[in-house]
């Protein structure tokens, strides 16, 4: 097994295997804590609200265990979200991985909310994950909140103001866009997660 898909009961689970089978990699959905602590590479997916989500992981008793990991973790969408301390959406305590507040989107008439689409990258610094990803290629984003550029920010992009698109410290790495969704630049982004230990 080259990696773990926590069960978050997300409806994008099945996208993110296939993903991950399109680069010869195998993966099994889990929500089992022994099966997660042993895995080889850890993904933290997500979609719905912040309080369901981290409502299902005090479910499945994983809330003291993803912040313990030591090997690969990589969070996406509101999985990233998760990696941080707070959510606004819902007061949403989350798992404190990361310093940081994930706040709502501001819609003006150009730039609705949910923000929904493809969006570029710009790098803020170099990163295994981003090896052979050119600054200003296009990612697919799908969200309603977004953690500002911070000091775990490795990419950028631009919604009215600077979001954090990819983020890490340590082991741990989020991606707000969705990689399984990205074409080709997400097919990389996996694969370069894949030969991350």
């Amino acid at each position: 097994m080259e990696a773990v898909i926590v069960d978050s009961g997300g409806a994008n689970l099945a996208s993110l295997q296939f993903a991950f089978e399109r680069l010869g990699a195998r993966t099994r959905v889990t929500s089992d804590v022994r099966e997660i602590a042993d895995a080889p590479r850890v993904v933290l997916p997500g979609v719905g609200s912040a309080a369901d989500a981290m409502q299902r992981l005090r479910r499945s008793e994983l809330v003291a265990v993803l912040p313990t990991l030591r090997q690969p973790v990589l969070g996406i969408c509101l999985g990233m979200q998760l990696l941080f301390e707070h959510s606004a959406e819902g007061a949403t305590t989350c798992l404190g991985i990361l310093a940081g507040t994930v706040r709502r989107l501001e819609a003006n008439g150009e730039r609705p909310v949910p923000h929904m689409g493809w969006n570029q990258l710009a790098h803020s610094r170099q990163d295994p994950l981003l090896e052979q990803i050119e600054p200003g290629e296009y990612f697919y984003f799908v969200h309603s909140y977004a953690v500002p550029e911070c000091e775990v920010t490795i990419a950028r992009t631009d919604y009215g103001t600077s979001i954090s698109a990819v983020v890490r410290r340590d082991n741990f790495w989020g991606t707000q866009f969705h990689p399984e969704r990205s074409a080709s630049a997400g097919a990389r982004l996996l694969r370069n997660f894949l030969r991350l230990t």
